[in-house]
């Protein structure tokens, strides 16, 4: 699969972000830094590098999102009188959750097309009250190195869903399924032990069943009327498009991530890349380097950077992540006054997870977020570098640590080659 790029929006919002950043630190000045070739390797508005002031944004806006799909078409480009049909429209969705009758799953309360007794979307709304769950995810996918986009998504905890169907025994997993047309060939599904829908390890959000993503309804091309969000999982986790719920007995997945070889319980990994990174400048003049980091279940501690003046050379095997490099700490980015992403102002509304009334987070970076950062290299002598990123999570484990399996989410360290010309 060919990673798409980044989005517009992070590609824009992180050349604002890194602007600020080097401002600061008043040394030089845009165009010394490169920006210029930046804008045209990113096909990015030209005219930002002339606004004194601009609105710092860390979301991404719904219509920016990379996309990874499935379905042959997907149901939101199927004509409106099929979406409202098949439940793909607020007004006609509904939502089963049912017993897996197989594994003699006891629900004594079943939400079931068949009995009448189905979820819609008023009842949804309704289980969400004046106090929804609202809370920041990066979407990414465990097999691109790039994330998707971020989000401030909202909705209410399956958990309490499932407690309206009242289970009463034999429960060990949650099964759930999105709408691909009918056909079983496209269906795609994913699970949950119930113990992570029911109770939220310390510090994580609750599994939700989403309807608004950065205050508007959801679309169907992210996933609308109603789609699952796991906070702590890559994207395929994220059913799009839902329409059952099983609960059930079985004591395995039933994900159709598994038939790709995939590690379908792993965490999202803490990893970064870089965004801007010249491949060509002149001795003396001040080099910024530039990226972003994806948060994931470890927390973020630092970012680092390394210039091998050596690249030809053979690094001992011994050491294949690099550990005994002299690595070299880059600067993580604070979070903005303003998000972005479409809402009012730029700002977020009240209760979000881990923010203050005041709109401020409780703490920085947070987990299963994006966060920029930004160094300055200065003094490099004419010749070939390979430069190197790589994060450090709040454990001390250097990226690609502690898991450093591809299958269970990429987090390779990026490397880039950069001359400098005498």
């Amino acid at each position: 699969m060919q990673n798409p790029p980044l989005s517009r929006d992070i590609c824009q919002q992180h050349l604002e972000v890194t602007r600020r950043y080097f401002m600061r630190l008043g040394t030089v000045g845009f165009a010394a830094m490169g920006y210029p070739s930046l804008l045209e390797a990113r096909d990015t508005d030209r005219d930002i590098l002339a606004e004194t002031i601009a609105d710092l944004e860390y979301l991404t806006h719904p219509g920016e999102f990379e996309t990874v799909e499935r379905g042959n078409p997907p149901p939101y480009k199927l004509p409106p009188e099929k979406r409202l049909a098949i439940g793909m429209e607020r007004n006609s969705w509904k939502l089963d959750v049912i017993p897996d009758s197989e594994t003699k799953a006891r629900v004594d309360n079943p939400l079931s097309r068949e009995k009448g007794t189905a979820l819609d979307f008023k009842s949804l709304l309704k289980l969400a009250g004046e106090c929804p769950t609202r809370f920041l995810k990066v979407m990414t996918c465990n097999n691109l190195a790039t994330p998707l986009g971020m989000g401030l998504w909202e909705g209410v905890p399956l958990r309490d869903v499932i407690w309206a169907a009242k289970p009463s025994a034999n429960i060990r997993r949650v099964f759930y399924y999105g709408h691909h047309n009918e056909d079983p060939k496209q269906i795609f599904r994913s699970s949950l032990p119930i113990g992570r829908v029911l109770e939220d390890p310390p510090g994580d959000h609750p599994v939700i069943l989403c309807y608004k993503l950065n205050g508007e309804w959801l679309s169907g091309e992210r996933g609308g009327p109603v789609r699952m969000i796991v906070p702590d999982a890559y994207g395929f986790k994220s059913v799009k498009w839902l329409k059952s719920v099983v609960l059930t007995n079985a004591p395995a997945a039933n994900d159709t991530y598994a038939s790709g070889n995939n590690d379908i319980d792993s965490w999202m990994k803490t990893m970064c890349r870089f965004i801007y990174n010249p491949t060509r400048v002149k001795a003396g003049s001040p080099i910024p380097l530039t990226g972003l980091a994806q948060v994931g279940v470890g927390g973020l501690g630092k970012v680092q950077v390394w210039i091998n003046p050596r690249p030809d050379e053979d690094w001992p095997k011994d050491d294949p992540y690099y550990t005994k490099a002299p690595w070299q700490d880059a600067t993580i980015l604070p979070p903005p006054d303003k998000w972005g992403g479409g809402l009012p102002e730029g700002k977020l509304p009240a209760d979000v997870r881990f923010f203050t009334a005041e709109g401020k987070p409780t703490h920085w970076p947070m987990r299963y977020t994006i966060a920029h950062w930004a160094t300055l290299l200065k003094g490099m002598a004419p010749g070939k570098y390979t430069i190197s990123c790589r994060t450090i999570d709040n454990r001390g484990n250097a990226q690609p640590m502690p898991r450093p399996f591809r299958k269970s989410g990429r987090n390779t360290i990026e490397k880039s080659l950069i001359t400098v010309e005498g």
